[in-house]
C-alpha cells in the first residue's frame, strides 16, 4: 500500500504541542454543532415538543443514544425541534409506533457510521494541517465551515438516492410485478479472503486504507453494473441487481478488480436469485441467506451461484457454469452451487 510506510500524524500529539484545552474545545464544538447550549432535561424536552415522555425516551433509545437521568440538563433547542418533527410525521400518516421506531433505528445506525467516518476524516485532516490546530478558534472555524458543506452533500445524496428508489419501484410496476417490494432479485455477497489473519499483522492505517480501497472499487463497479450496494459489513459487501446477468457481471468484475489491484487481497463471491423482501433499505429472505452461504464456501477468486441463477444464465453466451458437489451449510442441507466464469476461461 502506497502510504503504509509513512506514519500518519497523531492529532493528540498536535493538540498537546499547541497546548489546546481539549475539554473546553469539545464544549465549544458541541454547542456549535448542536446549534446552541444545553438547556433542558429529558422531561422538559418532551414537554416543550408536546410529545409524551415515554415516547421521547423510546425514540432516544431507538436512535442509539444512552438513557439519561431525568434531572440531567443535556438537551438543546434542536432536540425539541426533532421531537416536533416526529410529531409532524405522525400527523402526515406515520402513526404506527413500530414504523416510527424502525425509522429511528435506521437513522441511528446509518448516521452513527456516517458520523464516525466524517469525524475520523476531520481528525486526519487536522492532524495533517497543524496550522489549523493553532487555537480553539481555528479548529472551531474549520468545523463550522466543513460541517454545513458535508450536511448539504448528505442532503443531495439522499435526494438522489430517494429518486433512484422510486424509479426502480416504478420500473418494476410497469413490468406488471404485483409486489414491487418483494419481487425476484439477484443478491450477491463479496468479501476479502484472509481478512481475519490480515488484521493480525496489518497496522490500523493499512487496514483503513485497504477497506477504503475495497469500498471505493465496489461502489464504482456495482454502480456501473446497474446494481446497488445494500450495505457493507467490515470486509464484505451485500449488493442487489434487477437481473441475474447484471449480478453475474458485477461479481466477476469485483473479483477481476481485486486480481488486478496489488493493494487488494483475493475476493470471493456468492450470488443467488429469487424473491427478496426489502424493508427500510435492507433485504431479507432465503435468497439473501443462500447468497451468504455460497460466499462462505467459495474459494478465493471464485464466484458461486445457486440453481436459480444457473437456470437464468444457462443460455447466456457470456458465461460458463460448472457444477460443484452439493454441500450442507447452516440452514440448507443440500445447497447445490455452480462455479461462474466468463465464457472461454
Amino acid at each position: 500500500m502506497a502510504s503504509a510506510d509513512r506514519p500518519r500524524p497523531d492529532i493528540a500529539e498536535v493538540a498537546r504541542a499547541t497546548e489546546l484545552d481539549i475539554p473546553r474545545l469539545l464544549d465549544r464544538v458541541e454547542e456549535s454543532v448542536l446549534g446552541g447550549p444545553r438547556r433542558y432535561t429529558a422531561a422538559q424536552v418532551a414537554e416543550r415538543a408536546g410529545v409524551p415522555r415515554q415516547e421521547s425516551s423510546a425514540l432516544w433509545r431507538a436512535l442509539g443514544f444512552a438513557t439519561t437521568d431525568d434531572d440531567l440538563v443535556m438537551f438543546t433547542d434542536n432536540d425539541v425541534e426533532a421531537l416536533r418533527l416526529v410529531r409532524e410525521l405522525r400527523a402526515c400518516g406515520f402513526e404506527d409506533d413500530a414504523l416510527i421506531s424502525a425509522m429511528a433505528r435506521l437513522f441511528g445506525q446509518t448516521f452513527s457510521r456516517l458520523a464516525s467516518w466524517q469525524g475520523q476524516l476531520l481528525i486526519e485532516m487536522l492532524a495533517q494541517r497543524p496550522d489549523l490546530v493553532e487555537s480553539e478558534d481555528s479548529v472551531l472555524g474549520v468545523i463550522e465551515h466543513v460541517g454545513p458543506l458535508m450536511e448539504r452533500l448528505q442532503t443531495y445524496a439522499w435526494r438522489r438516492q430517494l429518486v433512484g428508489f422510486f424509479a426502480r419501484v416504478a420500473a418494476r410496476a410497469t413490468d406488471d410485478v404485483a409486489e414491487p417490494l418483494s419481487s425476484p432479485q439477484a443478491i450477491g455477497f463479496a468479501d476479502m479472503s484472509g481478512f481475519t489473519s490480515l488484521t493480525r499483522r496489518a497496522t490500523e492505517a493499512e487496514l483503513r486504507e485497504l477497506l477504503d480501497r475495497f469500498e471505493s472499487a465496489a461502489t464504482e463497479i456495482v454502480g456501473q453494473g446497474g446494481g446497488r450496494i445494500v450495505k457493507t459489513i467490515g470486509d464484505e459487501i451485500l449488493f442487489q441487481a434487477d437481473t441475474p446477468g447484471e449480478a453475474a457481471e458485477i461479481a466477476l468484475q469485483l473479483l477481476e478488480e481485486a486480481d488486478e489491484d496489488p493493494r487488494l487481497p483475493a475476493l470471493r463471491a456468492g450470488v443467488a436469485y429469487g424473491t427478496v423482501v426489502s424493508r427500510l433499505g435492507d433485504v431479507y429472505g432465503s435468497t439473501v441467506n443462500i447468497a451468504s452461504r455460497l460466499t462462505s464456501i467459495a474459494r478465493p477468486g471464485a464466484v458461486l451461484v445457486d440453481r436459480a441463477m444457473h437456470d437464468e444464465l444457462a443460455g447466456d453466451p457470456r458465461f460458463h457454469l460448472k457444477p460443484r458437489r452439493a454441500e450442507s451449510v447452516r440452514g440448507f442441507h443440500h445447497l447445490h452451487p455452480w462455479r461462474l466464469r466468463r465464457a472461454g476461461r
